[in-house]
C-alpha cells in the first residue's frame, strides 16, 4: 500500500473554536496538512464539554471533544490583534489551497483578512466559513450552540419529566457534524475547481442547513404531502395511504419492527420483502404463517396486523439475538442487531471494521476515519496538538529563521 495519504500536499489553514474544527479534522484524517491558527490562549473547546481526559505527558488535560476533532493537526498560536500577526497569517495563506474559519462569519474580515484580501494574496484560496446559522439570512448574527442545529432542523422532540419541567432528551447531534462534513466534501470539490481553473471560491456553510438537509427525507415528505392524494400517495402495499414520513412511519410495522429476544436483548427484523419473508417463514417452519399472509412483493410490513404481531415476539423470544443474526445470515433474510452507544463497541462487525485507534496514541480511545481504502493510504493520526505546539516549525516552513521567531515571541506576537 502507498504511504502518502490522499490528500498529501493540500494545506488548510484553519482558524476554529469548538465543535467546528471537526471540519479540518476529517480533512487531517484524510492526509491534509491542516495549521490550526489559535489565539494566545488557544481554543477553549479544549475545556468544554465532557469528559476531561487527564494528560499523559502532563501538559494539561483536554476534553474528548478537543482531542478527537483536532487530532492529527498543527497548532500554532498568533495574537492576530497585532499587525506583525496579520502578517504572519497572510504568509501562510500564500501556499495554501484553504482557509478555514470555524466561527462566526466576518471573524477573520475584522482582523483584515477578508476573503478579497486572502484572494489577491493567493487567487486559488478557497475560503470556507462554517458557522451556526451561516452569513446570510435573519439568524446570520445570533448567538448559538449545537444542540440549536437541531431543534431548528425538527430533529428533537421535547420531553417532559415528572415534576412537569422539559428538557432535551437524548438523541444523535447531527449539525455539528453534518456542517463538518458537507462543508469538507465542499472544500474538495472546490480545491479541484481551483487546481483546473486556477480560481479558488467563497464556501458558506450553516450547520443549521446541514442538519435540515441530513433529514431531507422526512422534510420533503411533508413537503409533498401537501400537494393532492391523486398525486402523492403511499405505497401499493398500505392500499396507497400516506404514511408519517420517514421512521415515523414504522410504529405500525409488524414484518418491519424490532422485537425482544431470549437473552434480553433485541434485533431489527426487515422481511419488507416478500422473497425475504417467505425465507423467513421456511427458516422457522412457519410455511403457515407465508400462506396466511404472504403480503405484497416490496415493502409489506403487515401494518397493524396484531395476531401476527403476537405470534413473531413469541417466536423471537426462542433465541437470543446473537441466534438471530447468524440466522438472518444462514436463511437470507434481513435481521440486525439493536445496540446502544455503549454496547456496540463489543459488536464483532463494530469490531473489524471501526479498530480502536489506542488511548497511547491519542489520549483516548477513538474512531478511525470510517473508509477502507486499497491502493492509497489513510493517515495515522497523530495526537492532537497544545496550543502553539508547532509554532516554530510552521513559521520554518513560511520562511522564518530562528531569529526572527525568536523575535517574535519576544515581541508577544507568536507563543
Amino acid at each position: 500500500m502507498p504511504d502518502r495519504p490522499l490528500l498529501a500536499g493540500v494545506r488548510v489553514v484553519e482558524s476554529s473554536m469548538l465543535g467546528p474544527a471537526e471540519m479540518g479534522g476529517l480533512l487531517a484524517d484524510l492526509g491534509a496538512d491542516v495549521i490550526k491558527v489559535e489565539p494566545p490562549q488557544g481554543d477553549y473547546g479544549r475545556q468544554m464539554t465532557w469528559p476531561i481526559i487527564k494528560s499523559s505527558r502532563g501538559d494539561g488535560d483536554a476534553s474528548l471533544l478537543s482531542l478527537h476533532i483536532n487530532r492529527g493537526k498543527r497548532s500554532i498560536a498568533i495574537d492576530l490583534r497585532k499587525p506583525e500577526g496579520v502578517q504572519i497569517y497572510l504568509d501562510l495563506v500564500k501556499d495554501a489551497d484553504v482557509v478555514i474559519e470555524a466561527m462566526r462569519p466576518g471573524a477573520l474580515a475584522k482582523r483584515g483578512l477578508s476573503y478579497e484580501r486572502l484572494r489577491e494574496l493567493n487567487p486559488k484560496i478557497v475560503f470556507c466559513s462554517i458557522s451556526g446559522y451561516g452569513a446570510t439570512g435573519p439568524y446570520k448574527e445570533y448567538p448559538s450552540h449545537g444542540i440549536a442545529y437541531d431543534t431548528w432542523a425538527g430533529q428533537v422532540p421535547v420531553a417532559e419529566d415528572e415534576h412537569g419541567y422539559t428538557y432535551l432528551p437524548e438523541h444523535t447531534s447531527i449539525g455539528i457534524h453534518a456542517g463538518p462534513l458537507y462543508g469538507a466534501l465542499a472544500i474538495l470539490a472546490a480545491v479541484i475547481g481551483a487546481r483546473e481553473s486556477g480560481e479558488g471560491c467563497y464556501v458558506d456553510v450553516a450547520q443549521a442547513d446541514s442538519a435540515a438537509y441530513f433529514d431531507w427525507y422526512r422534510i420533503e415528505s411533508w413537503r409533498a404531502y401537501e400537494r393532492p392524494g391523486d398525486e402523492v400517495y403511499g405505497n401499493k402495499s398500505d392500499n396507497y395511504e400516506r404514511r408519517a414520513p420517514g421512521t415515523a412511519g414504522m410504529k405500525e410495522g409488524v414484518r418491519y419492527q424490532v422485537y425482544a429476544t431470549a437473552d434480553g436483548g433485541h434485533v431489527l427484523f426487515m422481511a419488507s420483502e416478500q422473497a425475504f419473508w417467505k425465507n423467513f417463514c421456511e427458516g422457522v417452519d412457519r410455511m403457515d404463517l407465508f400462506e396466511r399472509w404472504p403480503g405484497s412483493k416490496f415493502a409489506d410490513h403487515a401494518r397493524n396486523n396484531l395476531e401476527l404481531q403476537g405470534i413473531l415476539t413469541d417466536i423471537f423470544k426462542q433465541k437470543t439475538a446473537g441466534e438471530w443474526i447468524e440466522f438472518g445470515g444462514t436463511h437470507n433474510t434481513p435481521i440486525a442487531p439493536v445496540n446502544t452507544t455503549k454496547t456496540i463497541a463489543a459488536d464483532p462487525q463494530f469490531q473489524h471494521r471501526l479498530p480502536w485507534i489506542p488511548k497511547e496514541q491519542l489520549e483516548a480511545d477513538m474512531l478511525p476515519f470510517p473508509a477502507q481504502l486499497t491502493d492509497a493510504a489513510l493517515r495515522v493520526p497523530e495526537r492532537a496538538p497544545d496550543v502553539g505546539e508547532h509554532t516554530d516549525s510552521v513559521l520554518g516552513d513560511a520562511g522564518y529563521d530562528d531569529d526572527r521567531i525568536a523575535a517574535l515571541r519576544e515581541e508577544g506576537v507568536v507563543f
